[in-house]
């Protein structure tokens, strides 16, 4: 299926629903909620997804997976995507929480496929075997470290939503715990608390979340390097390497 609203189809009576979507640039899916749990893949383009439990950035051969019921709100840059839309009670994976997925070549392919299943397919098919293939290659997906957990405390929660806008390596947790009157020590031990991270794991996730989009959209890696506060390109180089498992300049060539 293409390029038809989910609410022309979700109550088919099949477990899973492939639809592919194509966006005009800069697109801005506002805040909505699915029955169905989705998992929603970019062939082309790039992702920005925002939950209350925080933000992603998802690259091109990677996906996110939603759950059942979740809020949530997804620009698209330039994204043409592959979207399923699974029944909760055939979701392939646990937890309440949006995870980013990395997607294989056999996952590719088989998304690749889905577009053309029917909304009412045989489920003893072709199109269901696919189908169920698909739900086993999600359940198994390695997940991607792009995502910066929200605090739910407000105060700190505004300081960590000013950081994603302008995103340094250079910002300093002493800074944030004299804004919140807090000891170094207390406000660690909050931010922990509330993310789940520390705080500079926290600050690199929203850089390097910064850094992807740039990336895709064809600036320079020294110009990104200068701008996110790291003491080189090569610093910066080896930190992306290191997390995310390629280069930067990977991202640019679309690989």
């Amino acid at each position: 299926m293409r390029n038809i609203p989910l609410s022309d189809v979700d109550a088919t009576p099949r477990a899973v629903l492939a639809i592919a979507t194509d966006y005009p640039p800069d697109t801005l899916l506002p805040r909505h909620v699915h029955r169905r749990a989705q998992f929603l893949y970019a062939m082309s383009g790039l992702m920005e997804v925002q939950t209350d439990d925080g933000a992603w950035v998802i690259p091109p051969y990677s996906g996110v997976w939603i759950p059942p019921g979740k809020p949530h709100q997804v620009r698209m840059r330039g994204a043409s995507t592959r979207s399923l839309y699974i029944e909760p009670a055939a979701r392939p994976r646990a937890g309440s929480a949006c995870e980013a997925l990395q997607v294989g070549p056999l996952l590719h392919q088989l998304l690749l496929a889905s577009a053309e299943v029917p909304a009412l397919y045989q489920t003893q098919g072709r199109d269901g075997l696919l189908l169920d293939l698909i739900l086993l290659e999600l359940g198994s997906a390695r997940r991607l470290p792009l995502f910066a957990p929200m605090p739910a405390e407000p105060a700190l929660a505004r300081l960590c939503q000013a950081l994603l806008a302008k995103p340094s390596i250079t910002v300093r947790p002493e800074a944030w715990a004299r804004a919140l009157n807090m000891s170094p020590r207390t406000f660690s031990r909050r931010f922990r608390e509330q993310t789940g991270l520390a705080f500079g794991q926290w600050r690199q996730q929203a850089c390097l979340m910064a850094a992807v989009t740039r990336l895709a959209a064809g600036d320079a890696v020294t110009a990104i390097a200068l701008d996110l506060g790291y003491d080189s390109p090569s610093a910066f180089s080896s930190r992306y390497r290191q997390v995310l498992g390629q280069s930067p300049s990977s991202v640019r060539q679309g690989l």
